[in-house]
């Protein structure tokens, strides 16, 4: 499809900006709205539902009541089975539909939205529909007059606080194996993006889901913080900042003792060492690392631990690459990099590339945003000469920001690399399997790829170390066993 067709599926889009509880659109009981902005264009889209703790009374309630009933949680492993591929299907019939959607709604380029929203999450239904009848309890070795079986049941009520940055896609990375586990979910979009979300909750029931157990809430921090209070959610899934997962421990803490998984912020290294070839494939991966989705990632590469020996080439293939960036329109297909979430956020990423320039870091290319242009878009920017405790170093920018640090050999490219608090994600580029396998061993990060920059997919789980997570996983088994809980029955018998 070309450019104007996107357009033209966009002119004709509906937005749907309403609360989805017990399977029906509603507005807030307090009745407030607040304003939904396409961060390309900085024009209003439509009002949302600004729902509040009242309306998260609502929706665990109902949430509650269709677990208890056993509507869903308590089905054959085929029922639910059957009706989340017919979820995926659906989700693919409507997938430029909702890509488009998407596009608008976060300024995500239409390409990636295709491929996230009508490839990847259909997939992860699907994928986790064919677990369902394929995940087994244990039966333990026991005294002959004893048979102890081990089973899995779903946890309960689990909310998912998901941010803007991949709206939908983290949405279903809660709510895929939750469902799939058997659990009631209500999703908590972030309050810049949340009409994927809401579109997909109808589709939900389209495809069979039952009133109450698929809802969706839109709105601020306090509906984040209701939920994670709420003594009648069984488990909280947050996708966010490090900070606001701190938050979520201590409402667990301060409430039921609920579990909280967290997949936080991240600082992650993109290690070059001297023998790597700098050939297309590693500028690539090093422009795609630090500038996919504007740097708008947790896990983006935006630390570049390049070995002096082939820094210099380095920087000038790079530099050459960051130059034919196409900053704009994300709805055009010839489009490289789309938006900023926000004016706030393009601010704050704005800040980051003063205060590298401040702190004496020399700026190749980009710069502060041009305050006088109508939507939110950010100067890719490249920093030679960053050293490792500068503030571009330490902190998350979330922004088009490649900083460059020199070392001279591997163990100080590794020391640098472990100095952060973070520990999401990391990229290893050499010929050398020893010095590879060396430093993946050595960092404490939840994903390390190995000549390549890679987050994995379905099948691999994605979490992090340090403050970039807690134990928990989302995709892959270990999403869905963070949903289940572990029983034992003993059996006397003669």
């Amino acid at each position: 499809m070309t450019t104007e067709n996107y357009k033209s599926i966009a002119k004709k889009l509906k937005f749907e900006g309403r609360a989805f509880i017990n399977g029906k659109y509603v507005d807030a009981i307090d009745g407030k709205k607040f304003e939904n902005i396409n961060p390309a264009t900085g024009e209003k889209l439509c009002a949302v539902t600004k729902c509040n703790h009242k309306d998260v009374d609502l929706a665990v309630k109902v949430a509650r009541k269709s677990f208890e009933s056993g509507i869903w949680s308590k089905t054959a492993p085929e029922f639910r089975k059957e009706i989340l591929l017919k979820f995926a299907e659906l989700l693919r019939k409507h997938g430029k539909e909702n890509s488009v959607l998407e596009c608008v709604d976060t300024g995500k380029l239409i390409n990636d939205c295709l491929n996230e929203v009508g490839n990847d999450t259909p997939m992860h239904f699907q994928w986790y529909a064919e677990l369902i009848d394929k995940t087994f309890g244990k039966v333990s070795a026991t005294d002959p007059s004893i048979t102890s079986l081990i089973v899995k049941e779903p946890i309960g009520v689990v909310a998912g606080v998901v941010p803007w940055n991949f709206p939908l896609m983290m949405a279903v990375w809660k709510a895929a194996p939750a469902l799939a586990a058997g659990c009631s979910v209500i999703i908590k979009p972030a309050e810049d993006t949340p009409l994927s979300a809401l579109r997909i909750a109808q589709i939900a029931k389209e495809a069979g889901i039952p009133d109450g157990v698929f809802n969706v809430v839109p709105g601020f921090g306090d509906v984040g913080e209701a939920l994670g209070r709420h003594n009648d959610v069984d488990a909280v899934s947050f996708t966010g900042s490090t900070e606001v997962g701190g938050l979520f421990m201590k409402y667990s803490g301060e409430s039921n003792l609920k579990t909280i998984g967290l997949e936080m912020g991240g600082k992650s290294p993109f290690l070059v060492l001297e023998d790597a070839k700098i050939n297309d494939t590693l500028i690539d991966n090093a422009i795609n690392s630090a500038f996919w989705n504007g740097g708008q990632n947790c896990s983006a590469n935006m630390r570049q631990i390049i070995h002096s020996k082939v820094k210099d080439e380095f920087l000038d293939k790079v530099l050459k690459k960051i130059k034919k960036i196409k900053v704009g329109d994300p709805l055009n297909t010839e489009t490289n990099m789309g938006s900023m979430i926000s004016r706030t956020h393009l601010a704050k990423v704005d800040g980051y590339i003063q205060k590298g320039i401040d702190e004496g870091a020399s700026m190749l290319h980009g710069g502060v945003s041009d305050s006088s242009q109508k939507g939110f878009f950010a100067k890719p920017t490249l920093f030679d000469n960053v050293k490792e405790n500068m503030t571009i170093a330490q902190d998350e920018i979330f922004g088009p920001v490649l900083g460059v640090l020199t070392v001279n050999n591997t163990e100080e490219a590794l020391k640098i690399a472990k100095n952060s608090k973070y520990g999401l994600h990391a990229s290893v580029f050499t010929q050398d399997i020893n010095k590879a396998f060396h430093i993946a061993k050595n960092l404490p990060c939840g994903t390390i790829s190995i000549n390549t920059f890679s987050e994995g997919d379905i099948k691999t789980p994605f979490g992090g170390y340090k403050q970039s997570g807690s134990l928990s996983r989302d995709q892959g088994t270990e999403a869905l066993n963070q949903y289940l809980q572990t029983k034992t029955i003993w059996i006397s018998h003669s």
